[in-house]
């Protein structure tokens, strides 16, 4: 039989792409039809309330962050507005009402987002992590292209599916590995995580995931749009490579049935030993309480985190489970 072309990239065989689709070095593939079926219609589904506002208001953020602050807002879901040196980058940002391909049907928000679109300060950079519905909002990027024209940067691949709605847009598309030096003294790095990609059903593994890490004036960054654990290999590349961590953005939700979602979605336990490994100071924890995604109640992973990073002797506030609206302004990273 042969193989399915690959609409969106073409490029040369690596340790993580066959020529057709990308893969996790050593990892696990993402389940099939008969899986997902049997999870659909296996139940033990927590239903949601319909509504989850946050306490914190819709804000209005300071137009700029300088000097050694670092400012992370949470906007909902994985879209978190960094503000650093100067510099503010959106991170896979969905101002939608669905994560889905269609209007009508599909997760739907259970909280407005934390800051109106209209409220946001200048936007230089966009990070799309992949191309799943949850982090990659074509009617999103449309928007922000329209009033910011940010750079966008991305892994490879999902640049042919942005320039669906934002042709003219500067798109910067790296693989794991590279890094690219922009202005500011900001330097962005794309590193491995364990995950998958699909718009579809016809096209799994054909666009590229990835973390990114941030080297900025202030410290660095290291943010994760979804990932599943992976023995920790991942984070601990990523403090060896790297160094210690200022800030981690990690997701912590999204993650039951866990003989489903393992090795994509990384529970609270994880996202711990995720922070311990790679070295992190502070986390902004994301991916909870927005869109209904799996089958866990909406606040099981504030009370799995807590027993966790409790089980393991790190303060709560160093861990920081961020609702929409809320802003974490880090502490520098103690000396040594």
């Amino acid at each position: 039989m042969r193989k399915r072309a690959n609409p969106y990239y073409s490029g040369p065989v690596s340790d993580h792409f066959d020529g057709t689709r990308f893969f996790n070095p050593g990892g696990t593939p993402p389940r099939g039809l008969a899986h997902l079926l049997r999870w659909q219609f296996g139940g033990k589904r927590v239903r949601w309330p319909g509504r989850y506002d946050s306490p914190f208001l819709e804000v209005r953020p300071e137009l700029s962050v300088d000097g050694d602050r670092l400012r992370v807002t949470m906007i909902g879901h994985a879209t978190l507005l960094i503000q650093v040196a100067g510099i503010n980058i959106l991170t896979d940002p969905v101002w939608s009402h669905r994560a889905s391909p269609f209007a009508f049907v599909g997760p739907h928000r259970r909280n407005a987002p934390g800051i109106h679109m209209d409220d946001l300060p200048p936007i230089d950079i966009v990070l799309v992590t992949h191309n799943h519905y949850d982090h990659l909002d074509l009617e999103t990027l449309s928007a922000l292209y329209a009033e910011h024209a940010p750079h966008i940067v991305t892994p490879l691949g999902n640049d042919t599916i942005i320039r669906r709605a934002v042709p003219d847009a500067e798109i910067s598309v790296i693989d794991w590995g590279d890094r690219i030096d922009m202005d500011d003294g900001l330097v962005i790095h794309a590193e491995p995580c364990h995950h998958w990609s699909a718009r579809g059903t016809r096209d799994r593994r054909m666009a590229l995931w990835a973390a990114f890490v941030l080297e900025t004036p202030a410290g660095k960054i290291y943010h994760v749009g979804d990932t599943g654990f992976h023995a920790g290999i991942n984070y601990r590349s990523a403090l060896e490579k790297h160094g210690r961590f200022r800030l981690a953005n990690l997701p912590f939700g999204s993650y039951e049935p866990r003989w489903f979602m393992e090795s994509q979605h990384q529970n609270p336990e994880e996202a711990v030993m995720g922070m311990i490994a790679c070295g992190a100071e502070h986390v902004a924890g994301h991916h909870w309480g927005t869109f209904q995604l799996t089958n866990e109640g909406i606040e099981e992973p504030l009370r799995a985190l807590e027993a966790a990073l409790d089980k393991a002797g790190i303060e709560r506030s160093r861990f920081r489970p961020l609702r929409p609206g809320e802003a974490f302004d880090v502490p520098p990273l103690p000396q040594e």
